[in-house]
């Protein structure tokens, strides 16, 4: 039996120093590449994510068209996150992201690094002075389902990471269930404001279509409809 004194619940430990950095915050500010030098980011702590995907006209379930398999993850925390994580000191903010895809999520970087013409979009954290770089690299679908079949390999999978998910870019009947309740989900710092920019940023979902998702809100069943026995 596990003594109860030992879990380590309610404490820090070692993560004492980074914890903050995964924290709620409503103070995300995108910053210009131009800009990237001004006084007031300079001494920001940087990291770096990444978004990666595979363009599908697959149907799910014969119904709904996947239109793209983007790979996000569960981690230690709870939250729902893309893989990445902190720049090193030392580091270009490239060489540290490619780092982690292959600590997190095992990808092989050779064949499909990050590069610079990736970029989306840095968000600034004022109250973390955390400056965040965001990437999307699409590929093929079959190495995509290679990524997602070898990251249970990764060196970080079982402590950061607890396994890749796929987000569901459809709706289905009832308003709510597919993207609007996948974005109800908890996510880490602002990944969710990164998945929302770069699903338009890339012509994935529009904005119309982003904001009815963000919208939505669960459909309860009626008394009639709840005599039916169990839903699906």
């Amino acid at each position: 039996m596990i003594d109860m004194a030992d879990t380590g619940d309610g404490t820090w430990g070692h993560l004492a120093d980074t914890e903050h950095f995964g924290r709620v915050s409503r103070d995300y500010i995108v910053v210009p590449k131009a800009d990237f030098d001004l006084p007031k980011y300079r001494g920001s702590t940087r990291a770096g994510h990444c978004m990666i995907y595979s363009r599908s006209e697959e149907k799910i379930f014969g119904i709904y068209t996947a239109r793209a398999m983007i790979l996000m993850q569960l981690r230690f925390d709870g939250y729902i996150g893309f893989p990445g994580g902190l720049i090193h000191e030392g580091e270009d903010i490239l060489s540290g992201l490619n780092r982690e895809l292959f600590e997190e999520v095992n990808v092989n970087v050779q064949k499909h690094p990050v590069k610079e013409e990736h970029y989306v979009v840095t968000h600034w954290c004022p109250s973390k002075k955390l400056l965040l770089h965001f990437y999307a690299v699409e590929i093929p679908i079959n190495d995509l389902k290679v990524i997602e079949e070898e990251a249970v390999k990764a060196h970080d999978y079982g402590t950061e990471t607890l396994g890749t998910l796929r987000i569901p870019l459809y709706t289905m009947g009832d308003g709510y269930r597919g993207f609007p309740a996948f974005l109800a989900n908890s996510y880490v710092g602002n990944a969710r404001e990164q998945l929302l920019y770069t699903l338009q940023h890339l012509s994935i979902m529009s904005n119309e279509e982003i904001t009815k998702a963000v919208e939505a809100r669960p459909v309860m069943l009626s008394t009639e409809e709840n005599k039916g026995g169990v839903h699906v």
